[in-house]
């Protein structure tokens, strides 16, 4: 099965340094969790992150897996609060070379490491598996070999937590009183063109019914989406601030496709067109 190292490293390794110009201390590049309205982006990341956490059951010792680890931040959470071994996976050599770096620094005996490669070239045994915002990188195509790995890679009391960035189907739209509009698609394509080639965006009934289909029993699923208003806002005023700057490490085109990006996204998840939540699987 071909890994799209392209599709991904379009994205991700435009610049570390651009990257850091709008997130968190963390390097978090997902939805935060404003568990509380006082929080700062850093603090509801890692609200974010303990939430997941906290539904795997880790235990010290056991082996945890991310797939699309970004720059580390689960993995590090991970082997702080919960001393487990951690192995990540991501497409990005940028976030492989940071991520690794990060996890180092770690005073640990547990093992980490970042591995540059796909799921679909993983296949040793690991306890849990946690997957941050990776699922709608992939298409459709993919959903049942991935479910079907994660099951296979898991002991008989396996458990992950998916969280994904979800559309509503075309048919829902006037049920839930979404307008369906030109710019809307307009938008749709842009993200799947510019910013993440390659992907799909999947809906709660393909997690569900993938997942089942791979032996799965969907435990819980927490919406997040008000969530991530408040988080893209917060990443699109950051990157406005640091202007001359991420013009100065990247180009101004690039500043103003993801300024399109980060605006147009909060846009959609304010008016429902998208959605956001955690799936707890279990085996």
């Amino acid at each position: 099965m071909k890994v799209a190292y392209e599709d991904v490293q379009a994205h991700y390794d435009t610049s570390n340094e651009f990257f850091g110009l709008f997130q968190d201390p963390t390097r978090t590049y997902s939805c935060a969790y404003f568990e509380r309205d006082d929080m700062t982006l850093e603090e509801a990341q890692i609200a974010k992150i303990d939430l997941a956490l906290g539904k795997l059951d880790l235990r010290p010792g056991m082996t945890l897996l991310d797939v699309g680890c970004g720059w580390g931040s689960v993995m590090k959470r991970a082997i702080e609060t919960y001393d487990v071994n951690v192995i990540g996976l991501t497409l990005s050599r940028n976030q492989r070379a940071l991520g690794q770096e990060i996890l180092d620094a770690i005073d640990t005996q547990r093992s980490r490491q970042v591995l540059l490669k796909g799921w679909e070239e993983f296949d040793q045994p690991v306890d849990r598996i946690v997957s941050i915002e990776a699922f709608e990188a992939w298409p459709k195509s993919k959903y049942k070999a991935f479910f079907d790995t994660c099951y296979r890679i898991m002991p008989d009391d396996g458990r992950m937590v998916l969280q994904t960035i979800m559309g509503h189907p075309l048919r829902r739209w006037p049920d839930l009183g979404i307008p369906i509009t030109i710019s809307d698609l307009k938008f749709m394509r842009f993200i799947l063109k510019e910013i993440f080639p390659g992907g799909a965006v999947p809906c709660d009934e393909d997690v569900i019914e993938y997942s089942q289909n791979s032996g799965f029993t969907v435990e819980h699923f927490e919406s997040m989406t008000p969530h991530y208003v408040r988080t893209l806002d917060t990443w699109a005023s950051q990157l406005e601030a640091h202007k001359d700057e991420a013009i100065a490490v990247t180009n101004q085109e690039t500043y103003d496709r993801y300024m399109r990006y980060l605006t147009g996204c909060s846009d959609f998840f304010q008016r429902n067109v998208s959605y956001v939540g955690q799936f707890t699987l279990v085996k």
